[in-house]
């Protein structure tokens, strides 16, 4: 039997006071960053091949079903706002952008589905398709992880099984197995931390070793909210050793971005 499909460590959990479920859930979820631990390595050498890739226009495709489409979905779409990039992580779920809300669960047993949802986005030789699945079977992803790599795409994928179909479709699998949820089958518990987490050290690392932090900064962040736009006069307060905060802030309104504006203000113009 597949980990995520054992029988919970607690039983009658109907049973348990309120206290006693979130301390349950609490000792499961802390499992989690142990097991990922133990797959760096496998994190690493995706992350290198990504980063090898996108200098050639290479992009990174995100492909689930369910909660782990949802979670690609939403790990794509928080790349612009926080380091200026468009368009490099794409997020597809099988159902399309309604099943982001309304379970749309039979569309994950199309294998064509997958790759199929790509084609607008013309798939070429240098991006790379990471499928997440935390039972490591879904159609929907094995049938693109396949053709992908066919075509000579890079391919990896985030599951919580050892040795699955998934896992089996990729050149570069990262297999985080957390054990059982705590509602037994319930992917969406550690499954999907595991997955939230391993999306964030991907795009993360992929975003900094492309040069989008400086220091410790997100010098290309796009200005969408009043939060931002003081988080970035503050940035480039410190990055460009002013202390006046309204000269800061007229920077970057003048110039639309953390990084131009220092580097407006250190050659002088």
């Amino acid at each position: 039997m597949r980990t995520t499909e054992q029988a919970s460590l607690y039983n009658d959990l109907e049973k348990m006071t309120t206290m006693q479920i979130l301390e349950g859930i609490n000792q499961e979820d802390a499992k989690v960053p142990q097991a990922i631990a133990g797959v760096l390595p496998a994190i690493e050498k995706l992350v290198e091949g990504i980063v090898e890739r996108v200098p050639k226009g290479g992009r990174v495709f995100y492909l689930g079903a369910g909660t782990s489409g949802r979670l690609g979905i939403v790990d794509a779409s928080e790349i612009p706002p926080t380091y200026g990039v468009p368009d490099l992580f794409i997020g597809l779920m099988a159902g399309g952008d309604k099943a982001i809300r309304t379970a749309a669960e039979g569309a994950e047993d199309n294998k064509e589905g997958g790759w199929a949802d790509m084609q607008p986005y013309n798939p070429g030789e240098y991006d790379t398709v990471i499928g997440i699945a935390a039972s490591g079977t879904t159609p929907y992803v094995i049938g693109a992880l396949e053709t992908a790599r066919a075509k000579g795409l890079l391919t990896g994928c985030i599951t919580c099984n050892l040795g699955s179909p998934v896992a089996a479709a990729c050149e570069c699998p990262v297999e985080v197995v957390c054990g059982p949820e705590f509602v037994t089958g319930s992917t969406r518990m550690k499954s999907g931390t595991a997955q939230k987490l391993v999306l964030n050290m991907i795009s993360t690392a992929v975003m900094i070793r492309l040069g989008h932090v400086h220091g410790n900064k997100m010098v290309d962040m796009q200005l969408t909210n009043i939060k931002l736009v003081d988080r970035g006069t503050r940035m480039i307060m410190e990055e460009a050793g002013i202390t006046d905060y309204q000269l800061a802030h007229d920077l970057l309104l003048k110039y639309g971005q953390v990084r131009a504006a220092v580097d407006a203000y250190k050659s002088g113009k």
